[in-house]
């Protein structure tokens, strides 16, 4: 629309196809009718364009906390077994020391 007047602005790969057709259609208009709506056009484009990086953002970010969660839950069943296993040898010394002292001879 800016460069050459029968290509629009848009890249193809970033709108969705049925604003491609009205990008063209509004290619093929008389030049009065196309200068009323290719800036409207555009507006369309652009808020498209930022819907779609705003949503790629939240789907990497779900998708980073996904995996934090999953380190987080295993660090703390990691945790939880030496916390177990710490507790098992801490009674499993004052077991060993009663012991001890009943066979004093």
């Amino acid at each position: 629309m800016k460069d050459d007047p029968r290509s629009p602005v848009v890249a193809t790969d970033e709108i969705p196809k049925d604003m491609q057709e009205l990008a063209f259609e509004i290619e093929a208009l008389p030049a009065p009718y196309r200068a009323r709506l290719e800036p409207v056009l555009n507006r369309v484009v652009e808020g498209t364009k930022r819907r779609r990086r705003i949503l790629t953002l939240v789907q990497e970010a779900l998708s980073q906390l996904r995996l934090d969660m999953k380190y987080l839950v295993f660090d703390l069943e990691a945790t939880r077994r030496e916390r177990d296993a710490y507790k098992h040898g801490v009674e499993g010394d004052s077991d060993l020391d009663g012991d001890d002292e009943s066979f004093e001879i």
